[in-house]
């Protein structure tokens, strides 16, 4: 009879400990999952949110033509109306907010990671980021692919031309994204993953490679249709693409 009792009793501690291990496992995940929620929040903007990322972003819709509010960092309807307009003609689902996609588009990389940062971790090529190299490395890809070596790293070289212009924006990103500036970005080809000859040719552009001579502009002679590219004054031909000032 005591020998029942005992084991009876040690029966319920085990299943009261067993219990007591499984709420606390629910409540750790549960927290855990509330956790993640944050962080997923915290890696977005939508309309309501606030504060110095939403004020980024509108600087630089600003800055491209899609946005014309004002920088106050409050993401209102006008912004919200300005992401859309952004992510549609970049190939981005078109939803008003700005997550990893649109962050990336937009040149913001390291917010989409939940990191304060605007512009990411240092490259180590010539003081660009890796957020820089990546973006040109995009472009280049969805302009040039197809082109030389030589010839990727010469359209590389004139974003970052025109960087160093007063007459265009003083980022790559805003450069790259500018209204009208580049076929790929106009039909969504910026949004391709670069290969490693990309890569390369944006760091070698990065690191003071510049076959155009600093050229601000090119073009396809048989592919162009604005009669105002023909009147640059040409520099150099490499592949098909005429580089001029």
């Amino acid at each position: 009879m005591k020998r029942s009792i005992r084991v009876l009793a040690l029966s319920l501690t085990l299943a009261a400990a067993v219990a007591g291990g499984t709420i606390a496992a629910h409540r750790y995940e549960r927290a855990e999952q509330a956790a993640y929620s944050m962080a997923e929040e915290a890696a977005v903007l939508k309309q309501g949110s606030t504060g110095s990322d939403v004020r980024t972003v509108q600087t630089k819709l600003k800055r491209w033509g899609y946005y014309d509010g004002a920088v106050d960092g409050i993401y209102g309807s006008k912004t919200k109306k300005a992401v859309m307009y952004f992510q549609k003609k970049n190939g981005l689902t078109a939803d008003g907010i700005v997550g990893k996609n649109t962050f990336a588009a937009l040149g913001m990389m390291s917010q989409a990671n939940g990191s304060s940062s605007q512009t990411g971790s240092s490259s180590g090529t010539n003081g660009y980021t890796s957020s820089d190299v990546y973006l040109l490395a995009r472009c280049i890809y969805g302009e040039a692919r197809g082109e030389c070596y030589e010839g990727q790293v010469a359209v590389g070289a004139v974003v970052l031309n025109r960087v160093k212009s007063p007459s265009f924006p003083n980022t790559i990103s805003g450069v790259i994204y500018q209204k009208g500036a580049f076929t790929a970005v106009d039909d969504g080809q910026i949004n391709l993953t670069p290969n490693q000859t990309a890569i390369n040719a944006a760091k070698d552009a990065m690191n003071g490679w510049d076959p155009t001579y600093g050229c601000l502009y090119y073009y396809n002679p048989v592919t162009a249709t604005s009669q105002w590219i023909f009147s640059r004054e040409t520099v150099t031909t490499i592949g098909k693409h005429v580089f001029a000032i």
